[in-house]
């Protein structure tokens, strides 16, 4: 079901799903939540199905927000060839995604490693973006490394009570190098900002939404070429915003401000309390700094 900017406002179903066939001959699916101007979003994982940004806080109440079953997730078909789980090749998807929906230009974010994904694209198409919401991303496609030390740098802020101090041990044998799915379980309360109920059953959700083959290849070292994606997004005019967590490791503040830094108009921001996934954290605070950020972009030619 194609739609333009205009003829989203026209259409008044709030919610469905659609497919499109892409360039190798995949069949995508994606799914509509909203009302308003499209918003293409890039989930994370690495491969991730889209069903975890559920309505993003909210945001679906004032945009129509187009959620991408990435290639082998979801309700997406199953590539013929695996090597195409690799980052760099499903930059055609989400080009073919933007011609299917008849968007001449797009708004587009992107969470977590979905972050490189959207990254590669607007090296590749920055005539196609009008505007770029980076959620947590890390940004192995720019070069900027996320370190075991940052990371745990992070865990840090919360030392001193449970569950932090337990979660913090698992996280450290984790990074270096061992642990399981019992230490991975004992560090979920680092990723958000606060656990709770709501943030329990998303963290528990994971697992079964992710394609660990398709992980595995997504981030393959020759999918990236940081100096000439570095060097292509000198030409993009979209602005965008990069939006960490005061909590969250994966970047830190600092590393988020080099990433902003990397765009002509880019802006960083950090939400307060938050981890890596902000909208659950605090809902109203995350719908409305995003919202914020779309409403005041201006339009570059």
């Amino acid at each position: 079901m194609p739609f333009s900017h205009a003829a989203s406002d026209a259409d008044t179903s709030p919610a469905g799903s659609g497919r499109f066939t892409t360039y190798d001959g995949t069949r995508l699916a994606y799914h509509w939540k909203g009302r308003g101007e499209p918003l293409v979003c890039l989930p994370g994982g690495a491969m991730r199905a889209s069903v975890y940004l559920g309505d993003l806080g909210g945001l679906a109440a004032t945009r129509r927000l187009i959620l991408l079953d990435l290639r082998g997730t979801g309700d997406s078909e199953v590539p013929a060839d695996a090597a195409t789980y690799r980052v760099d090749h499903q930059v055609a998807d989400v080009e073919a995604l933007r011609v299917h929906l008849g968007l001449e230009r797009m708004d587009v974010l992107a969470h977590s490693a979905g972050g490189n994904l959207a990254q590669l694209y607007a090296a590749a198409h920055p005539e196609r973006l009008r505007a770029l919401v980076l959620v947590t991303p890390t940004a192995w496609a720019l070069g900027v490394p996320v370190t075991p030390e940052l990371r745990l740098e992070a865990a840090r802020l919360r030392a001193g009570r449970e569950p932090y101090d337990a979660a913090i041990a698992a996280y450290r044998t984790i990074l270096d190098g061992g642990g399981g799915d019992a230490e991975w379980e004992l560090a979920e309360p680092l990723f958000y900002g606060r656990w709770t109920e709501e943030a329990r059953a998303h963290a528990a959700a994971g697992a079964e939404q992710q394609n660990e083959e398709a992980a595995q290849a997504y981030a393959a070292p020759a999918a990236f070429d940081p100096p000439a994606t570095r060097a292509a997004l000198q030409q993009l005019t979209a602005d965008v915003l990069v939006l960490a967590g005061e909590f969250d490791g994966n970047p830190r503040p600092e590393p988020a401000a080099r990433i902003a830094a990397l765009f002509p108009h880019g802006v960083r921001d950090v939400q307060p309390g938050a981890g890596h996934f902000p909208w659950v954290d605090d809902a109203p605070w995350f719908a409305a700094r995003v919202e914020r950020f779309l409403a005041g972009v201006r339009t570059r030619v």
